[in-house]
């Protein structure tokens, strides 16, 4: 494909069918997921207190392809499939001999790669005669995906959102707002959960943690209500596939495949949506040597800086127990604005491909992701969301490995969302307001000291 090229676009018919389940193509089962109470392995009906029994039978699934209802492709027609770009303008700024792609998740209605599970999800509640969702947001994102589709599948809608990223980004709100979504600035005092936190912390910050467990505690006490993760999951990060499928067909229609795949990881959503159809490549041999990375802030260092070990999901104990990449359940992290990376673990996927060597892990301070995010805004002409930066800055680095060593690799990374909402964060970036932040060692041995004792 000539180099002049920078679009590649799929038709309405190549939105994927089926969504690619990893989980078929590894040599070894993932480890149990356990129980909070008991710590034993738990079963489909442990979880039907708070998912639909879709949900649960795609949660444990070992089938390679599951197919997506028509009714949920129907929705995903508003924007996918999603263009992938060849981003000349950053190469030549970078005189780099690399070739760089992106896949643009922004372009969709609420401007990230949210909605694919989101609909999903919706779509599977309302079949089993659920009437409300409860989930957590971080940075928002999520909660603009699960506003929009419940109101369209007809669902009432609540959100409980990390208190710094409610202050933080107001339009956020707004927009949840204005889909119908009731949104609670988390901790609150309307959970059990939130009242136990600002009783120990008045001044709590909020974590995804703290928000993930009144979430849970409104859905587990509520019979027409359930909750919806927008992370984590096997099941959201199989719903994300459709990213990495149409990627697949787009480098065909390039006449390329990826030497690097790139994105930013918080809980492995957009990771998992754009890289497990290339892993799946990967660790059946067809695409050996084609390298993984998945990238996180310093201030919440999952992968490159926990253990991988058994963790609850949440603050209050309330989320099943999961083998993963853990800072502690009882992490608080500080208040960057990559909101969507903050949250303490990883998904158990994820992890567990991590650490099988499949994936490779890198953190970057908040100073040199908005360098990136600033040279790609000014060379590509959009604004990215301070988490899709921090891919962005790995794949600047990598092409910049390939300027010293004068290979031409081919660099694919997840543009997981736009920033147009993050204004504040660029502003406080331009006038020298923030600040690089690496986590303490000390209050991540802190964080670890509350790990559940597991005897499997």
């Amino acid at each position: 494909m000539a180099d002049t090229v920078t679009k590649f676009l799929l038709p309405e018919s190549e939105i994927p069918t089926s969504w690619y389940n990893l989980v078929a193509d590894l040599k070894e089962p993932l480890p149990p997921v356990l129980h909070p109470g008991t710590l034993k392995p738990i079963g489909p009906q442990d979880l039907a207190v708070i998912f639909p029994m879709g949900l649960i039978m795609q949660e444990v699934s070992t089938e390679r392809y599951i197919p997506i209802p028509d009714e949920v492709r129907e929705v995903y027609k508003l924007w996918r499939p999603t263009p992938l770009l060849r981003a000349l303008r950053l190469e030549k700024a970078l005189q780099t001999p690399a070739k760089i792609y992106y896949k643009n998740e922004g372009v969709s209605p609420v401007g990230s790669h949210k909605p694919n599970t989101a609909v999903a999800q919706a779509y599977y509640n309302k079949a089993e005669g659920i009437k409300r969702l409860a989930t957590e947001t971080g940075a928002g994102q999520w909660g603009s995906a699960l506003a929009m589709a419940c109101k369209f599948m007809g669902l009432d809608c609540s959100v409980y959102m990390v208190k710094v990223s409610y202050h933080q980004k107001p339009y956020r709100r707004l927009l949840m707002e204005t889909f119908g979504a009731k949104v609670f600035a988390s901790p609150t005092n309307l959970t059990n959960a939130g009242r136990g936190i600002l009783a120990e912390h008045p001044e709590s910050p909020g974590s995804l943690g703290i928000a993930i467990s009144e979430a849970v505690e409104d859905a587990a006490t509520h019979g027409d209500t359930n909750y919806s993760l927008g992370s984590v999951l096997n099941h959201v990060l199989l719903h994300q596939t459709v990213i990495g499928q149409e990627a697949k067909k787009q480098m065909e229609m390039a006449g390329d495949y990826p030497d690097v795949v790139i994105a930013c990881v918080g809980g492995g959503s957009n990771f998992g949506g754009i890289a497990n159809p290339f892993l799946g490549d990967k660790v059946t041999g067809k695409a050996p040597n084609v390298r993984v990375v998945a990238v996180e802030p310093e201030a919440c260092p999952t992968l490159t800086r926990g253990p991988y070990v058994y963790d609850y999901g949440d603050t209050a104990k309330m989320a099943p127990v999961a083998k993963m990449y853990t800072l502690g359940h009882t992490f608080i992290p500080a208040g960057i604005h990559a909101g969507g990376l903050r949250y303490h673990g990883d998904s158990p996927l994820l992890s567990a491909v991590v650490d099988r060597g499949y994936i490779e892990a890198v953190a970057y301070t908040q100073l040199p992701v908005f360098e990136a995010a600033m040279l790609f805004t000014n060379t590509e002409g959009i604004i990215p969301a301070p988490e899709s930066a921090h891919a962005i800055r790995a794949a600047i680095d990598e092409a910049i490995k390939c300027r010293e060593s004068g290979e031409a690799k081919t660099i694919l990374f997840n543009l997981s969302g736009h920033g147009y909402f993050d204004m504040q964060a660029y502003q406080d970036y331009m006038e020298g307001k923030l600040e690089d932040y690496t986590h303490p060692q000390h209050a991540i041995d802190e964080a670890l000291k509350d790990l559940p004792q597991v005897n499997l």
